[in-house]
């Protein structure tokens, strides 16, 4: 039992719980029983607790390891209730339910700052994330939406005493699904930006974090373009009592914000403007007044230092001037007069902190829209949609200093928990009345009431607050508290000391300036100081104007009420109506959504992890009104289950449904409950589900399902044991059998192999003795062989060596014989030889002597040849010289004197009159193109050659030239510009060529469609075809006529043949952008502030982009005498409206083949994608 019980896993709410997850199962329930089950669950690191479909969850202010990849297939595509109490069954429930259903969900996350809201929203929207759709689209969408939080922390997330990333703002996402459950884009609402903290910060608190992560994180570069030092102690806006947070770097959360942004979709030189405007705010705080009397004891403010005002105005491109008189000025309009007076030093201070505060509160609310733009779905069809509101919860703060913003805040969360109760109690209604189950009416205190008292048109506090506001005279906050006192004073939830009733006169606790209201959560204590300015949210409109001229494009933008043209003398609303509308849209929304509730709970107020304080979280418990949740889902059914999970879980408590029930579910839940005799009064039967009225029935469920899940545990293991020993004792026998047979095999072998072996020895011995004796009979045989031979070999060397000695001694006579002989031979020959050598050296005398003698007279001859050789050459010569005397004697008369000169010169005119005249026969054809040329004959005529080739190719240019017609004499003109324009700069150039410009494709002064259209024309057209004009929303062509006169151009709709749709003189167009790739794509920029440049440039599209530019090109110089500037580039800016959309070229194979197509990519980019070479 104990390894069973260790491989037990969690698989349902019931099964190994620690406390109880399920608040509603919770028995007794009281507060103290709420709060020790919150702190047991937390102390075994389960920070999920439910109350049926709610999630409470407390911030554990430590990573835990329940977010993984695992645990999201754990929990995707699983019941709500099927596994331990987690966010992610909350977020999985919400999703099937938007996919599956086609039911809208919204998600509500409320609680204090530093309960874990924002971390709670993010879990939320990761989890959708990992479990929708892939691909590259959706995966794009999905990362957008998730990059979008980086960059609103940022700008509205700050440091309190209570929490490190505080939300200083309320945001509601609305992420918006297909019909199949991919994510298409989303769309932010964003509520209440805390834009006082802008100026001014708690002890111990910081500005919105884009500040100090801009001074941290940005290059040296950047700083000075910004005009800002790295140092806060820099800036008064700053707080330097806790400039920087354990354990945060702000310079790496710049990078990242920096990469949030560009993937979101902004482009580089928003990023940059936004970037100057928070260094303006920044600036804005280093500004100070000094009084200075005039002349009628009037005090006015200066500024002091100047230097600061001029970065500013530097930074957001205003005069210095103007913005230097609007703060020591405020004009006020009245119908047709116009009032002036000067601001003293406090009134300017008051409005230096105002422009701050509008200026990043619009800043933010750009951001927000800016990001709505990139993100929002771009298809009409229907959407699923999911919203996920994360905003502040109850603030009430020990010390009394709540103000307006605790009072809105606060107003805002009764809002939310008016429609949390009825939504709770809508559902729990529509669940008893779809099962069939009788609907018990469930008291509960209703909060209409408090939030009538604060929104009521009439007598509401918000609606005196805006009166006070308007009224004209002297208006403070002690008369707003005079007339709270007035109207609200026999109000049950409001609470004054100044009120006519006598039992608050003792009430110490509750000062003068202030009054009190019972809400839902608790009595709150309200000061009025300040409650009239922070409604009123005045910005003088000398400092909105003073913006609207700054040549800074996002500032312009962000003061469209600093128009003169626009004047609207009409009051702007106050914050708190503004706020009140917003707050109505939002409960309009979530009412028509099905909604799933979030209570973040704080554990402590040290941001600690293991600390779990009693009071802070009864506190939380109470305003979140948590146990009145939990008695309104017990107040009739506490439990409830389908039929067939509770006949899953506890059929093995009775006999007849264990372990397989063939009938139906409910059948078999009715027979459970029967046999286990549960009173009927304790549950009850839907039509789906079985309703069980108290939590001890349950529990004593479960009880007898884990005793009956140890009996069958103990069953389980006894049969296996068996099992087990049966096995093995089959196992041993079949293993004995094998061995036995085995051994006797192996036993048969060895016997078998030991009696062949034997047998083989015998055989050996046997055969051995045999060959022995075989042996020895050859061996006698052998020796008497043998015998024989060596008797006959010893009587053949005997007379063998008689007949040597025999042959010796013959031999010895013989050769005494022959020595003599020899001798006497050599006797007689030595005598010869003397004879022959007196022989020979006589006869060698004569030789020598007749030698001699011969080569004498050899000599004598020789001298003689040579003698007659050299006179019979000396003839031979002078009869040559007679001859060639003779000859020139007889041809005298026929040559004149140099003669020879006169050859030569002859001789080189017949080879030049025979080059001409070979040189006639090879000539080249007579086109210009054609470069062949004979080659050269001689070497002397090298220059000559080349010479005549170069008049030649003159000559046939100029012959060339004399065919053509004025006609063709412009058409080559607009070649060759074309050439000098677009060769080897554009990959089109080279096809376009051989193809001649006609010009009028469209041949409107003839063809009967264009009749009006060529009415409308009175000069001459240039050029006429059918171009797409790109749309900037899908990047789409619709295709328009594009006509070309000297003076202008036009775009007129090719359906109807007749309609203008612009009209754009030459001399308004600035320049013209294409591509170097092989498209028909460019941009026509005309000049800003012109008539034509309302609907901004154009993007055009057509196959004659060569000629189209070239004439527009000529005719825009004919007429300016000034070139249209061409720029070729794979990027380039294009202006649509007020926007400016980055079209880049790629190369790829896209899927329409060889043609170029356009696509949209975000709202800021259209790619181009061009068919790879």
């Amino acid at each position: 039992m104990g390894d069973m019980s260790k491989m037990e896993v969690k698989t349902s709410l019931l099964d190994n719980m620690i406390g109880v997850g399920d608040m509603v199962l919770l028995e007794p329930l009281t507060e103290k029983s709420f709060i020790e089950n919150l702190r047991k669950r937390f102390n075994h690191n389960e920070i999920y607790t439910y109350i049926g479909s709610v999630v409470i969850s407390i911030n554990p202010y430590r990573s835990l390891p329940i977010y993984t990849p695992d645990k999201v297939e754990e929990y995707r595509n699983r019941n709500f209730y099927e596994l331990s109490p987690h966010i992610y069954a909350l977020a999985d429930e919400a999703y099937r339910s938007l996919r599956d259903q086609d039911k809208d969900q919204c998600i509500l996350i409320t609680g204090e700052s530093g309960a874990g809201k924002t971390e709670a929203s993010k879990l939320v929207m990761s989890y959708v994330a990992a479990v929708c759709g892939k691909g590259a689209e959706v995966n794009q969408v999905k990362e957008q939406l998730l990059q979008s939080n980086p960059v609103l922390e940022a700008f509205g997330n700050a440091k309190t005493v209570r929490n490190d990333n505080s939300s200083r703002f309320g945001k509601y996402m609305d992420i918006e699904f297909d019909f199949k459950g991919d994510p298409l884009g989303g769309v932010i609402s964003n509520y209440l930006l805390e834009k006082s903290r802008v100026v001014k910060q708690p002890r111990g608190e910081r500005n919105f974090h884009i500040f100090y992560q801009l001074l941290s994180g940005a290059s040296e570069d950047m700083l000075k373009k910004l005009k800002l030092e790295r140092d806060f102690s820099k800036y008064n806006y700053l707080s330097l009592d806790s400039a920087t947070v354990t354990g945060v770097d702000d310079a790496s959360c710049f990078r990242t914000v920096k990469n949030a942004m560009q993937i979101v979709g902004f482009m580089d030189d928003e990023t940059q403007s936004v970037l100057e405007l928070v260094g303006a705010v920044l600036k804005l705080g280093n500004i100070e007044f000094k009084p200075e009397s005039r002349v009628n004891e009037v005090d006015e403010s200066r500024v002091k230092d100047k230097n600061e005002l001029k970065e500013i105005c530097e930074l957001l491109g205003i005069d210095q001037s103007v913005l230097e008189r609007a703060f020591s000025f405020r004009t006020v309009e009245a119908k047709q007069e116009k009032v002036s007076t000067t601001l003293n030093v406090a009134q300017a201070y008051y409005a230096r902190d105002a422009l701050a505060k509008n200026l990043y509160s619009r800043l933010f609310t750009w951001l927000v829209n800016r990001i709505n733009e990139s993100i929002k779905a771009q298809t009409k069809k229907r959407k699923k949609v999911m919203g996920v509101l994360d905003i502040y919860g109850f603030e009430i703060f020990e010390s009394g200093e709540n103000s307006f913003e605790q009072f809105i805040i606060n107003y805002c969360n009764e809002k939310l928990q008016q429609i949390f109760i009825e939504l709770t109690l809508k559902e729990e209604q529509e669940e008893y009345i779809r099962e069939g189950i009788e609907w018990t009416h469930i008291e509960y205190f209703n909060n209409s009431v408090i939030c009538d008292l604060i929104e009521n048109n009439t007598n509401g506090i918000m609606a005196m607050l805006d009166e006070e506001c308007l009224r004209p005279g002297t208006v403070t906050d002690s008369t707003f508290l005079e007339k709270l006192n007035q109207i609200c004073a026999d109000h049950q939830h409001f609470e004054s000391r100044m009120s006519k009733s006598s039992k608050f006169l003792n009430d110490h606790s509750l000062p003068h300036n202030c009054f009190r209201i019972q809400h839902y959560a608790g009595k709150v204590l309200y000061h009025v100081d300040g409650f009239v300015d922070k409604n009123n949210d005045l910005l003088y409109r000398d400092l909105s104007q003073a913006m609207w001229k700054a040549n800074h494009s996002l500032i312009k933008s962000l003061f469209p009420d600093g128009n003169p043209a626009k004047i609207n003398l009409k009051r702007p609303p106050t914050a708190g109506s503004q706020f009140k509308a917003s707050v109505a849209t939002l409960m309009k929304n979530l009412q028509t959504k099905n909604p799933n509730y979030i209570r973040c709970i704080k554990p402590n107020d040290q941001k600690a992890s293991h600390i779990f304080t009693d009071s802070l979280v009864c506190h939380q418990v109470r305003y979140l009104g948590l146990m009145e949740n939990v008695r309104v889902r017990r107040a009739g059914y506490a439990f409830r289950q389908p039929y067939e999970a509770c006949l899953e879980r506890y059929k093995m408590l009775c006999k007849q449904t264990w372990p397989h029930w063939r009938g139906q579910a409910r059948d078999g839940v009715e027979v459970l409950l029967k046999d286990l005799q549960i009173p009927a009064e304790e549950y009850s039967y839907g039509r789906s589900k079985i309703f069980i009225r108290n939590p001890r029935t349950l529990f004593s469920l479960e009880e007898q399902r884990k005793r009956r899940l140890h009996g069958l545990a103990t069953l389980i293991q006894k049969i296996f044991r068996g099992w087990k020993a049966r096995t093995h004792f089959l196992l041993m026998k079949s293993s004995q059998v094998t061995v036995a047979a085995w051994y006797r095999r192996y036993a048969q072998q060895k016997k078998y192999k030991k009696t062949k072996s034997s047998a083989v020895i015998v055989q050996s011995f046997i055969r051995g003795w045999k060959a022995r004796k075989i042996l020895r009979e050859l061996k006698y045989q052998k020796r008497c062989k043998e015998a024989v031979t060596t008797i006959g070999a010893y009587w053949h060397g005997t007379q063998a060596r008689r007949e040597l000695r025999c042959l010796k001694e013959e031999a010895r006579n013989r050769r005494a014989v022959t020595v003599i002989w020899a001798s006497w031979q050599g006797t007689k020959a030595r005598r010869e030889l003397r004879c022959l050598k007196e022989e020979a050296r006589n006869r060698r005398a004569v030789t020598v002597i007749w030698a001699s003698w011969q080569g004498t007279k050899a000599r004598r001859e020789l001298k003689r040849l040579k003698e007659e050789a050299r006179c019979k050459h000396a003839v031979d010569v002078i009869w040559a010289y007679w001859l060639g005397l003779k000859v020139r004697r007889e041809y005298r008369k026929f040559f004149r004197a140099h003669a020879g000169k006169r050859i030569y010169e002859f001789t080189i005119q017949r080879i030049i009159q025979k080059y001409f005249l070979e040189l006639k026969n090879k000539m080249p054809s007579m086109s210009p193109c054609d470069k062949t040329w004979p080659a050269r004959p001689y070497l002397f005529l090298d220059s000559t050659h080349k010479e005549l080739r170069r008049i030649f190719h003159l000559w046939t240019c100029k012959k060339y030239r004399g065919q053509f017609t004025d006609q063709k004499k412009a058409i080559y003109k607009e070649k060759l510009e074309a050439s000098e324009i677009f060769k080897d700069k554009k990959a089109l150039y080279p096809s376009s060529v051989g193809q001649p410009f006609q010009g009028d494709y469209l041949e409107i002064n003839k063809n009967p469609r264009y009749q009006k259209l060529n009415s409308l024309v009175e000069e001459k057209i240039i050029f006429a075809d059918i171009v797409n004009k790109i749309n900037r929303a899908n990047g789409k062509g619709a295709q328009r006529i594009f006509l070309l006169t000297k003076n202008k151009f036009m775009l007129a709709d090719q359906k109807s043949g007749h309609q203008v749709k612009s009209i754009v003189p030459l001399a308004e167009l600035t320049s013209v952008s294409m591509s170097a790739q092989s498209d028909g794509f460019f941009a026509l920029r005309v000049k800003e502030g012109t008539t034509a440049a309302a609907k901004g440039d154009f993007l055009l599209n057509s196959e004659r982009i060569i000629e189209i530019i070239t004439k527009l090109h000529r005719a825009g110089l004919d007429l300016t005498k000034e070139k249209i500037q061409i720029e070729i580039t794979d990027e380039f800016l294009v202006q649509f409206k007020q926007d400016k959309v980055c079209v880049k070229f790629i190369q790829s194979n896209p899927k329409n083949g060889t043609m170029a197509s356009c696509k949209r990519k975000n709202n800021r980019l259209l790619e181009v994608t061009v068919p790879s070479p």
